[in-house]
C-alpha cells in the first residue's frame, strides 16, 4: 500500500472534513484553531507533502522561499487566493488549488442584508430597543430610506455579483455594474444591467456601491480615497469581498465627516483591527468577516480541498487549480 502525503491542516475545520482527511491522509490536524505564527506556517512548509492554508495564513514569497523539498500542493481552503504569493508558488513547481464557487449564494445573502440594513437603520433599531430607548411607535422615529427604485453599483460581477443583482433586482433595485468586461447577453437582458466600463462615472451615480470583486493586486484599493469622494452624500457603499479594495482610512474619515450616507462592511483592511471611527459611527453595519459563515458552505469548502487533493495525489488534474490567468 503506498504511503498516505502528510497533509497539514492550518485551522480547525468542521468535523466531517477534519475526519474523511484523517481517512485519506496522514492529516495533521489543529485542534485549538489558533492560527500559525509565521515560525509555524514555515515548519508546516517544510514538514508536508500537502499544505491546506486559510485566508489568515500570509504565504508571502519569503514564506515560501522555507518550504522543504517534499512539499508539492497548497490546497487553499477560500474562495480567494489573496493569501497566497502565487507568481512565487507557481516558480518553485507547486500547485495551488482554491474554492471556488460554494459561498456564492452565502455572500450574496449576506451582501443583501447588509443593503437592506443600513439604509433601513436596522442595527439602530435594535440597538435602541436594547439600550430602552424605544418608546412605541412614532410617526418620525428611526426614519430611513426605501431600496426600490435606487440604484446599485455593482463593483465585479461574477458568480457573487450576480448573485447579488439577482436578489436586489428582485427588491426593486435598478442593477448597475463595473467589470473587467460586460457579462453574457442574456444575463445582462435577465437582469435589465446596465454596464459601466468608467468605474468613476458609475460612482458618482449611485445610491448604494457593492464591492464584489476579488483582491488582487489590479484591484487593491480600487475604491480610494479619490474615488470615494465622486460618491454622493447621500451614497451608501458595502463591502464583503475584501477590506484591502477599499482605502479603509478614506471611509472612515468620510464617514464620520458625513461625506456619504452610510456604510455595511464585513471585511477590513488589517483584521481583526478595525479603525476605531468605523466602530463608532452610527451609520454604519459591521460584521466580524462571516458573510459565508454557514455550516453547509464551511463543508463543501472541505469537500472541495479533499476533492482537489485526491485528484492530485491520484496523478490527475485538480478541478480547481489556480492558473496565471486568474490573477
Amino acid at each position: 500500500m503506498a504511503k498516505k502525503p502528510v497533509v497539514i491542516v492550518t485551522r480547525k475545520l468542521p468535523d466531517v472534513v477534519e475526519t474523511r482527511l484523517r481517512e485519506l491522509f496522514d492529516a495533521r490536524l489543529n485542534d485549538s484553531d489558533k492560527p500559525f505564527r509565521r515560525a509555524e506556517l514555515i515548519q508546516a512548509l517544510r514538514s508536508c507533502e500537502i499544505l491546506v492554508p486559510t485566508i489568515t495564513d500570509r504565504l508571502d514569497a519569503s514564506t515560501l522561499a522555507e518550504a522543504g523539498p517534499n512539499l508539492k500542493m497548497i490546497a487553499n481552503y477560500a474562495n480567494g487566493f489573496d493569501n497566497i504569493d502565487i507568481t512565487a508558488a507557481l516558480a518553485k513547481g507547486l500547485v495551488v488549488t482554491n474554492t471556488p464557487g460554494v459561498l456564492t449564494n452565502d455572500t450574496a445573502d449576506a451582501t443583501m442584508a447588509l443593503i437592506l440594513s443600513v439604509p433601513r437603520r436596522f442595527l439602530e433599531g435594535a440597538i435602541a430597543l436594547e439600550r430602552g430607548d424605544f418608546r412605541g411607535w412614532a410617526p418620525t422615529w428611526m426614519l430611513g430610506h426605501r431600496l426600490g427604485g435606487k440604484r446599485l453599483g455593482i463593483i465585479g460581477m461574477g458568480r457573487i455579483g450576480e448573485a447579488v443583482a439577482r436578489r436586489a433586482k428582485a427588491f426593486g433595485l435598478q442593477i448597475h455594474y463595473h467589470n473587467r468586461k460586460p457579462v453574457r447577453a442574456h444575463v445582462e437582458t435577465d437582469l435589465e444591467a446596465t454596464y459601466w466600463e468608467n468605474l468613476d462615472q458609475m460612482l458618482a451615480r449611485m445610491d448604494i456601491v457593492s464591492v464584489n470583486c476579488p483582491h488582487t493586486p489590479a484591484t487593491h484599493q480600487m475604491l480610494s480615497a479619490r474615488r470615494l469622494k465622486l460618491l454622493r452624500p447621500t451614497a451608501i457603499v458595502i463591502n464583503t469581498a475584501r477590506g484591502e479594495i477599499i482605502d479603509e482610512e478614506a471611509l472612515a474619515a468620510m464617514l464620520e465627516a458625513g461625506q456619504i450616507a452610510g456604510a455595511g462592511l464585513d471585511v477590513y483592511a488589517r483584521e481583526p483591527a478595525i479603525d476605531p471611527r468605523l466602530l463608532k459611527a452610527k451609520n454604519v453595519v459591521l460584521l466580524p468577516h462571516m458573510a459565508s459563515a454557514t455550516i453547509e458552505g464551511r463543508i463543501e469548502m472541505g469537500e472541495k480541498v479533499i476533492i482537489n487533493i485526491k485528484s492530485f495525489v491520484d496523478g490527475h488534474r485538480p478541478p480547481d487549480r489556480v492558473i496565471p490567468a486568474m490573477l
